[in-house]
């Protein structure tokens, strides 16, 4: 996926000013060389001109154009609110009654924890640990992963059906490695996080004692010793373990598997209970059961009480959403304020990436204010012109025999473009949701959720499903060998359909070549053209692809964003090939267009070619905080923007001759690499 010096309020007017449709030619560095360093050549007088504000981790092209999106959503539904006859389509009703409840913090504070009461309660009358699959099961049914996550999706071997997955989930703090680590960043996250559990159990009368403390730690830490790495879960053979109940029982004994599957899977048309199962990682299931036989039934509970607290935490009092806040807002990305009220409900109720049950409906309505039908048509042929490109680079590789050739642009011509929204929208039938209890919303909305989850496993695969909000920011490589590209994004300063082909091509058309090349990443690469896991390739060609694909991690493990942490060159190898080959398919495609259109004149002094590579530098400025930077480099497969400016140009060509970039320049590499 993709997931200026101003004064605190000129940052805050740039934040809420509608996104810059042309290219900022003014603010370019004069004595910075776009030959010794293009990020800095573009974006530099603006990073050092830029204060963060206190409620901000991040500020840049991203995050405004989502400000401006959130700004559209919380007045769109302000407005539903106000004349209840605009309630259309029962996405709209819901998503007014869902926002007017966050927005309704009297209401949250009289309601207190009797939102999340019956939870607590049944974890309370846990008599023994063979009570563990039923409470487990009752809290993933409300999207509680304590300790396992679950989910409904097609088979990766065969995409034509749905099963269950079951995988590792449930610890507290950002990484599996903060449990262990000896560094500063990692001493401090657990103290910070010990104190967060001792709020959160304590403001809701629980025991927090440092006995209690330290076994809840013990027990997270026995999870973390059993949890994968973020960048082995990359490979997704070792996350294929398919099996029947039964054999899970088998594998990991000690948990009765049979009756955690049956509460878990049960519903009105079901009895509950499945055939067969995919589990991602079995070490995990073994360790949970090792645990549910000799960990102690208190800890348990009080495992089990934080999970479900947290998960509410910031929909619940005051008290509760306060530490929330200092926890993962102050400590983990260095936040100095929350954010305005209606984006922080905003993003309570769609999720980062608009995928949560309610982001349909955000989307729905910000859909019918920001997406015009010339935007959608000009957006498919940027695809279209994109996704020739990528054809004519296979084959056109030297490296890659016919055979494997015939199975790749097969794979191509079958991808599906998923643009600006879908064309039918949930009806939500049986859910309802109330305008004053927002935690208490959440648990309905992820209930409702899991039950149509659960109807999925009795059918066949919906391809033409969205699982992305159309107001989000972002873009996405589905695993049906689909990609997406939402309204949101479809917006200046990735898009706009009155700005020249340069422009646009540089800023959605490198994020369209990003996303087609995720399928042919070091992960996406092992898909075919249904989206389903299949060796393709021949034994010669995988090998020459792995080759170029180490000498991508070499390159970004070579880049130290902040002194003493590098880039992690096999977390975010997926994002960064995507980058590396995206880039230069996009520049392809906007070859093709100008000789389409016949436009070649120079706009602002900068040729077509240049302009490309200024508008995909803008989009990528940014400017974080050293904390949420650092938890950037330790969990996201994302490298920072700068260094998805500074790769991909210094190994292209076209970029050292539209800047006339000489050999020994920095942004020039000595031997490029290629992967596609």
């Amino acid at each position: 996926m993709f997931r200026p010096a101003l004064m605190a309020a000129a940052v805050a007017a740039a934040l809420s000013a509608a996104p810059v449709h042309a290219l900022d030619v003014k603010s370019f560095a004069a004595d910075v060389s776009p030959c010794a360093d293009f990020y800095d050549y573009v974006n530099g007088p603006w990073v050092a001109a830029t204060e963060l504000p206190a409620d901000r981790s991040r500020i840049g092209s991203f995050d405004a154009l989502r400000v401006a999106n959130d700004r559209l959503l919380s007045d769109a539904l302000a407005e539903l609110i106000a004349k209840p006859k605009l309630q259309t389509t029962p996405g709209l009703k819901q998503v007014a009654a869902y926002y007017a409840s966050g927005m309704d913090q009297a209401a949250i504070e009289a309601q207190g924890l009797k939102p999340v009461q019956p939870l607590l309660d049944r974890i309370q009358a846990m008599k023994s640990v063979e009570d563990l699959p039923a409470v487990m099961a009752q809290l993933a049914r409300v999207g509680i992963a304590a300790p396992v996550g679950e989910f409904v999706r097609a088979d990766p071997k065969n995409t034509r059906v749905n099963v269950l997955t079951l995988a590792q989930s449930g610890l507290g703090l950002p990484d599996r490695d903060d449990y262990f680590k000896d560094t500063d960043i990692a001493k401090k996250l657990r103290e910070a996080y010990r104190l967060y559990a001792q709020r959160l159990l304590s403001s809701a009368g629980f025991a927090a004692t440092p006995q209690t403390l330290d076994a809840l730690i013990g027990f997270e830490s026995q999870l973390a010793e059993a949890t994968k790495p973020r960048a082995a879960l990359r490979d997704p053979l070792a996350s294929y373990n398919p099996m029947t109940t039964p054999e899970l029982a088998g594998k990991a004994p000690g948990l009765a598997w049979d009756a955690y599957l049956k509460a878990l899977t049960r519903s009105d048309t079901r009895p509950g209970g499945v055939e067969r199962l995919i589990v991602a990682q079995p070490e995990f299931m073994q360790r949970v059961a090792l645990m549910s036989e000799h960990i102690p039934l208190a800890t348990w509970q009080t495992y089990l009480r934080l999970r479900v607290l947290d998960n509410s935490a910031n929909r619940l009092p005051k008290a509760f959403a306060d530490a929330h806040f200092d926890y993962y807002g102050a400590t983990i990305s260095g936040l100095q304020a929350r954010s305005p009220r209606n984006e922080e409900v905003i993003l309570l109720i769609g999720g980062r990436t608009g995928g949560s049950p309610l982001g349909l409906a955000l989307g729905e309505l910000f859909v019918s204010k920001a997406f015009s039908p010339e935007a959608q048509r000009r957006a498919t042929l940027l695809i279209g012109d994109v996704k020739a490109a990528m054809h004519t680079r296979i084959e056109n590789l030297t490296w890659m025999s016919p055979e494997t050739k015939v199975k790749a642009l097969e794979k191509l011509a079958a991808m599906q473009p998923k643009i600006g929204a879908p064309e039918k929208w949930p009806q939500y039938v049986g859910l309802a949701l109330q305008p004053k209890d927002f935690a208490g919303n959440q648990l309905r909305a992820a209930s409702w959720y899991h039950e149509e989850q659960i109807k999925d496993l009795d059918r066949p695969t919906d391809r033409t499903r969205w699982t992305m909000a159309p107001y989000i920011v972002n873009a996405q490589a589905g695993g049906l060998n689909e990609i997406t590209f939402p309204a949101g994004i479809l917006q200046p300063p990735f898009f706009d359909a009155k700005a020249d082909d340069a422009v646009n091509y540089g800023g959605i058309g490198m994020v369209i070549g990003h996303e087609i090349v995720h399928h042919f990443d070091d992960r996406g690469r092992q898909f075919d053209s249904i989206g389903s896991l299949n060796d393709w390739w021949t034994a010669s060609d995988a090998e020459n692809y792995k080759s170029r694909a180490d000498r991508v991690v070499a390159l970004y493990e070579s880049y130290e964003p902040v002194p003493g942490t590098r880039i992690n060159g096999r977390l975010t190898l997926g994002e960064n090939i995507s980058d590396m080959a995206g880039m230069p398919i996009a520049f392809d495609a906007l070859q093709n267009a100008l000789k389409r259109t016949g436009k070649t004149d120079k706009i602002d002094g900068f040729s077509q070619e240049q302009r490309f590579f200024l508008s995909n530098a803008m989009v990528w400025r940014n400017k974080s905080r050293e904390a949420a930077l650092l938890n950037q480099l330790r969990t996201d497969p994302h490298s920072p923007g700068k260094y998805r400016v500074l790769a991909p140009m210094s190994n292209m060509t076209a970029f050292s001759q539209a800047f006339n970039c000489k050999s020994g320049d920095a942004m020039v590499a000595a031997d490029p690499i290629k992967v596609w």
